[in-house]
């Protein structure tokens, strides 16, 4: 590995460490989705009041229902008091007319949501809007003998009120009470009711921000949100003078189903990143692979194929055909080739032709050749005399290599 190469790696290490322990020192953000999920601890959902529910209704149970009301309510078996808090709720006319059964038959339906219109109960809602310059928004339960505080919610929130109920089978509950920049009332709206339906109730609250994690944390909230909910506790209701309709409503039940921000997987990658813990895993791992393909890659590359280049088969060729001749014991052909590359020999190194062998040849080629002018007749004297024979022995081959290695040398 060169030494380019690791001070890259070295800063892609600095980095993704730097990123890492950044991520983990800044402050983590706060999320204000309003989820109203009894499962999500952010300001907005319901964790800490749907983990009290059991210590606020001691001889109640808290069941969690994950179907709609429309197929959880067509089980007449099913009895209680259905809890629901949300943002927004619309019920369809087929589940609605579910919920007044289920509350005529002696139940009990809270409902918490910013705004509900319901025809069948003569029910409306109105936002409410003052010309106050700095206007302060309270909560305040009605019952005096509850708690007569009031309580403030230090975030913008929609401020709906009943505009229409039914005056004979309803009763206000509590307010929410306008103040201006002088603490005075500029207007109180009705904003939590009970109406009576066949053997049961409807509470309804325009309210839902005041059952989230945010709000029971905020001050003395937590005191107005158990006011609130011991309406819903029929042993506490005879001791406040309200009538006792039914002998049994001993389940709260939980509506998961309606819920803005109900937990759902909507792929595998969103429930990964949706976890801090898996998420970063999922990083490093991501990086681990990275520092696999880099190193991985460099150590392991891909084979470079051999190719091996053509090699040369004339001195072969010259051998074989050598040995042929040896084998035949044909001297005289072998000692004609053997002078016939030596002529080509002396064509190309000395640049002389072949084609008049006299003296002036001679002396060239011993002035070329460095040999001496006798050397050069003696040797081409051998060479006619070997050319003029039918026949030549062994030993005369190998005296004219001999000798035509020598004047080569």
């Amino acid at each position: 590995m060169d030494k380019k190469l690791k001070i890259y790696i070295g800063l892609l290490v600095f980095i993704v460490l730097g990123i890492i322990y950044i991520e983990l020192i800044k402050p983590k953000e706060i999320n204000w989705f309003p989820s109203y999920d009894a499962k999500h601890k952010i300001p907005y959902g319901t964790y800490i009041l749907h983990k009290e529910m059991p210590s606020l209704f001691a001889n109640k149970k808290v069941r969690d229902v994950y179907q709609s009301p429309y197929l959880f309510l067509k089980d007449s078996i099913n009895k209680g008091t259905y809890f629901f808090v949300d943002g927004k709720l619309n019920f369809g006319e087929e589940e609605f007319n579910e919920l007044l059964k289920f509350v005529a038959r002696g139940n009990d339906v809270f409902i918490a949501t910013n705004g509900l219109n319901l025809d069948t109960l003569n029910i409306k809602t109105k936002q409410l809007s003052t010309t106050a310059f700095e206007e302060k928004a309270y909560q305040k339960i009605v019952n005096k003998k509850l708690d007569a505080n009031e309580y403030h919610f230090d975030r913008d929130f929609p401020k709906a009120y009943f505009s229409s109920v039914d005056t004979l089978k309803t009763t206000v509950l509590g307010e929410l009470l306008i103040k201006n920049e002088k603490d005075s009332i500029v207007s109180h709206k009705p904003n939590f009711i009970k109406t009576e339906f066949g053997r049961g109730s409807f509470y309804l609250h325009t309210f839902p921000q005041a059952f989230t994690n945010y709000n029971m944390l905020l001050d003395t909230n937590y005191t107005y949100v158990a006011s609130v909910l011991s309406y819903l506790n029929r042993n506490n209701n005879n001791s406040l003078g309200e009538q006792n309709t039914s002998s049994s409503n001993s389940t709260i039940l939980w509506d998961t189903y309606y819920k803005t921000g109900k937990s759902g997987i909507s792929s595998p990658m969103h429930y990964i990143l949706s976890s801090k813990h898996l998420k970063w895993a999922y990083y490093m791992a991501l990086i681990g692979v990275l520092f696999f393909v880099i190193f991985k890659g460099k150590r392991d590359q891909r084979l470079i194929p051999v190719i091996t280049p053509l090699k040369n088969q004339t001195l072969a060729f010259t051998r074989t055909i050598a040995n042929m001749y040896y084998e035949k014991s044909d001297h005289k052909n072998i000692a004609i080739h053997k002078i016939n590359y030596f002529l080509e020999y002396i064509r190309i190194t000395h640049r002389l032709s072949t084609l008049k062998i006299d003296t002036i040849f001679y002396e060239k080629l011993a002035s070329r050749s460095g040999n001496s002018l006798e050397k050069v007749e003696v040797l081409f004297k051998k060479i006619t005399i070997i050319q003029s024979k039918e026949k030549i022995t062994q030993e005369e081959l190998i005296v004219l290599n001999r000798e035509i290695e020598v004047f080569k040398k």
